[in-house]
């Protein structure tokens, strides 16, 4: 089965309120629907260009703001929801800050035909969500969801730079991790494509990353961006050599759009060049029930 994906690669636009939002949001939906995109990413916090709509006092307050937005958090999610309705299309929204038990978390929520229909929650913390956003670590819950045309999961930015997320969503089903992300500096959005890249070959999958882009000069939160996106996949049989099928040039507005073949993913598992995805769990399995000694030698 395939799927054409539409990857954001998004800037963090400022808008005079939230219908002008929402205009902005629609407009990028249908650009992507016009390029037959079935199933939509944007970028962890985007929605962070909300916070242009506040006053300067709550802008510069970045604890404050995420409780604001979590005000926002209905209406947003309705939008989206009609969006998908709409177009009949899946939607991995912007992640946003939710406010839940008195905690604050990073959620990604996903929409389709039926509208909202799950999200997936940020697991491990940056240092700068952790030590001065007050953004916390979620629930360790893995969510897969399952079309017609395949089974997807989401590891949110920080997150695909560890193997265990990516692995529990492939062994459950997911040929397909998203990687919505947000960094500000080369090095940042490198980590985040040598993650994904690692995960494709771990996992023999397909990983899409969205990233955001540009300035935000008004936002002490997501004031510089750098980011693109990209499609790759595991270097094996049908697949390309080096396991990138597409990216888009750094900071360039715009969808990235590609159409996947699942059944690829399939037939690379079961009778690949290699079997990491097998070899994986089968040799952390084995870790796990062996002693590993360590050697040491002074030179």
């Amino acid at each position: 089965m395939n799927v054409t994906i539409a990857s954001a690669q998004y800037p963090i636009s400022h808008h005079t309120d939230f219908e002008a939002w929402q205009q902005h949001t629609s407009e990028w939906v249908a650009q992507a629907v016009k390029q037959q995109a079935q199933l939509l990413v944007f970028p962890e916090y985007g929605s962070m260009e909300l916070v242009s709509i506040f006053s300067d006092e709550i802008r510069l307050d970045i604890r404050r703001q995420v409780l604001e937005l979590d005000t926002l958090k209905h209406n947003f999610c309705a939008v989206f929801a009609d969006l998908a309705r709409l177009y009949q299309v899946v939607i991995v929204a912007p992640s946003i800050p939710v406010i839940e038990n008195r905690k604050a978390h990073n959620r990604a929520f996903v929409f389709s035909p039926k509208g909202l229909v799950g999200y997936q929650d940020k697991f491990f913390m940056t240092r700068f969500e952790d030590e001065e956003w007050g953004i916390q670590t979620s629930p360790k819950v893995l969510t897969l969801f399952e079309a017609e045309w395949g089974s997807f999961g989401i590891q949110i930015c920080y997150d695909v730079e560890f193997s265990i997320g990516s692995q529990k969503l492939s062994e459950a089903g997911a040929s397909l991790i998203l990687v919505p992300s947000c960094t500000e500096t080369i090095r940042g959005s490198t980590r985040v494509h040598v993650g994904a890249r690692a995960r494709a070959l771990e996992n023999q999958a397909y990983m899409v990353v969205s990233q955001t882009i540009g300035e935000a000069t008004w936002s002490p939160a997501v004031d510089v961006n750098y980011g693109f996106a990209a499609c790759y996949c595991t270097p094996d049989k049908n697949l390309p050599e080096e396991g990138i099928i597409s990216y888009m040039t750094p900071q360039k507005v715009g969808w990235l759009v590609e159409t996947l073949d699942f059944t690829k993913i399939d037939q690379v598992r079961t009778d690949g060049q290699v079997f990491n995805f097998k070899d994986h769990a089968r040799l952390q399995a084995n870790f796990r029930n062996e002693e590993i000694t360590i050697n040491r030698i002074k030179l």
